[in-house]
Formats: C-alpha cells, sequence, structure tokens
C-alpha cells in the first residue's frame, strides 16, 4: 500500500464564508470536490459511467482543456453519459465540472488514500489519522446542502417527538445526537436494536420526525426501519455518505457526508467524524431555532448534572 496524493477539495470553510459556493459569470455554483465526489460515487456507477469517472480523476489537469467531445472519445463512452456523469455530482454540465475542477487543482490538498503501512511508526499513524479526520470534515462541508439542513430543523421544530435509529459504528452517533437533543429540550428517544426499530417505526405517525444514521446507506435493518417509519407518516431524515444509496428512495430529507474508506481506516472511523460534525451543525442550528427555551433548557440540565461532578 502506498500513499497517493491526489487533489480533491477546495476550503470548505472559505467556500462557506463566500455563501458556501463561488459563482460562475452565468450565475451556477462552482461544485466544491469534484474528485472526492467522484471517487464516492465510483463504485455505484455502471461500467461506462466508471471509465469515465476514472478518466477524469486520473487525467484532471487535461480534462480542465478538453472538450466534452474529447472526454467522451477517450473515455469510450457518449457526450450524454459524459454530461450525465457530470450532474451525478453536482454540476450543471461538462463546462461547470471543468471550472470546479480547475479549483480543486489550483488548490491542492494531500489525501491519503491506503496510506498506513505496517513499518509507520506512531507519530507517522497518528498524523496520518490526523490528516484523513480533517479531510473528511472539509469535504463534508463540500456536499452538505444547506437547503437541506433548514428543511430537516424545520422538520424537528415542527415534530411532536423525534425518534433516531442507527446499527452498528452508526449506533453511537445516533445516541449522541439522542443525548444532545435532550439537552435542549426536544422529545426524543434512540433507537440501536434492530427488532425494536422495526417496531417502533410501524407505530410512529406524522406528528413523528425519525432521524435515521448509515454511512452505507445500505444497512437492511436501518432501510427497513425508515422504510416503515416513512409509509406510517412520520417525516424521515437520514445522515448518510454521499452517492446513491438504497436509504434514500425513503428519505424526506438527506443530509451528506463524504467520509472514504480505506482498508485500515473503515466506516467506522472518518465516517463518525463527519456524521459528529453534521450533528453538531443540526443540534446548534435546532438551539438557535428556539434560542431562549434551548438556553433555559440547557442551563437546567447543567445544574442537574453537576451534582454528579466533584
Amino acid at each position: 500500500m502506498k500513499s497517493v496524493e491526489t487533489k480533491p477539495g477546495t476550503n470548505g470553510i472559505q467556500a462557506m464564508k463566500k455563501q458556501r459556493m463561488p459563482m460562475e459569470s452565468d450565475g451556477s455554483q462552482v461544485v466544491g470536490s469534484v474528485l472526492a465526489r467522484l471517487a464516492a460515487i465510483r463504485p455505484s456507477l455502471g461500467p461506462t459511467a466508471q471509465r469515465i469517472a476514472d478518466f477524469i480523476s486520473e487525467h484532471a489537469e487535461s480534462v480542465v482543456h478538453m472538450s466534452v467531445t474529447e472526454v467522451a472519445d477517450r473515455a469510450q463512452a457518449s457526450e450524454g453519459s459524459v454530461v450525465g456523469l457530470c450532474q451525478q455530482v453536482g454540476a450543471t454540465g461538462f463546462q461547470n465540472l471543468k471550472i470546479s475542477l480547475a479549483q480543486d487543482l489550483v488548490q491542492p490538498i494531500q489525501f491519503i488514500h491506503e496510506d498506513l503501512q505496517p513499518s509507520d511508526k506512531v507519530p507517522v499513524v497518528v498524523e496520518k489519522i490526523f490528516h484523513s479526520g480533517i479531510q473528511a470534515i472539509k469535504d463534508t462541508l463540500s456536499v452538505l446542502d444547506p437547503a437541506a439542513m433548514t428543511q430537516a430543523v424545520r422538520l424537528l421544530k415542527q415534530a411532536k417527538r423525534i425518534e433516531v435509529y442507527g446499527i452498528g459504528s452508526a449506533a453511537p452517533i445516533a445516541e449522541d445526537a439522542h443525548y444532545r437533543m435532550l439537552r435542549i429540550g426536544l422529545d426524543c428517544k434512540v433507537v440501536v436494536d434492530s427488532h425494536v426499530q422495526a417496531i417502533s417505526a410501524s407505530l410512529v405517525d406524522s406528528t413523528v420526525a425519525t432521524i435515521t444514521v448509515s454511512h452505507s446507506g445500505s444497512t437492511q435493518e436501518t432501510v427497513l426501519a425508515t422504510r416503515l417509519a416513512k409509509e406510517a407518516g412520520a417525516k424521515t431524515i437520514c445522515i448518510t455518505n454521499y452517492g446513491k444509496s438504497p436509504i434514500q428512495a425513503f428519505a424526506d430529507v438527506v443530509l451528506h457526508t463524504m467520509a472514504r474508506e480505506t482498508q485500515f481506516r473503515t466506516e467506522a472511523m472518518t465516517s463518525r467524524i463527519a456524521q459528529l460534525a453534521i450533528v453538531d451543525a443540526l443540534i446548534t442550528c435546532l438551539a438557535l431555532a428556539d434560542y431562549d427555551d434551548a438556553v433555559a433548557t440547557i442551563q437546567h440540565t447543567f445544574d442537574v448534572l453537576s451534582a454528579k461532578r466533584y
């Protein structure tokens, strides 16, 4: 395994300061982290789209100066397939993707893919892991839709009760979201047992909003719980990794993360950092939306918890 240097991503914080994404002269948005998005959705693509994605990723500097016809010829695909892939990563078309890709190349960021080696010493391992976590947060910021976050806040505020679902590595994230919502006074419960999830989800109604945490979006238990909740009338919110996944068919709102797996750093690691960042943002937005009550509840729960401290 070797460290691989690629050049994904613009500076997410600066992009947020500029209304999240810079704009082209025609008013369309420039898409952040094109290479990261291509890597994230590649496993779900068909053979033709994979060839196009691979060609763009491997020849990014050349693609910036190529026409859609040239890319189609080199990737052995049609022009329509190239444009379709561009739209899948959030671009309006090939020209929009080229401009976004150029920004990736202007601000190169080292990202560790299959980075860890048996010979790595502890300081090197620590540095690589921390950098991968930082990159996951930056990439997540680039794909997180502010409109989706706004809608999620609205649905949660309107709900009389909230249920949070998570299985496996997502369970601690679901439990953290539950704890944080309790701290600001929301009526919330967390369910991390698959059987209880199915039962609880089937018994919700239109006054309930659910949050499902699933990196892959393909875990049978959480997909089932989300589907049952949707069919029962609940508003459904999903926190899942960028790209297509079965769970999205049953989600009213999708909050995307962008966390990449490697042989040593599976979804149980970088994905949790990205998921926690989304939970933090969501809880903060909810608290600010009902500021006085949230502050009063936080103070009350702080006083209660202070009795447990020396």
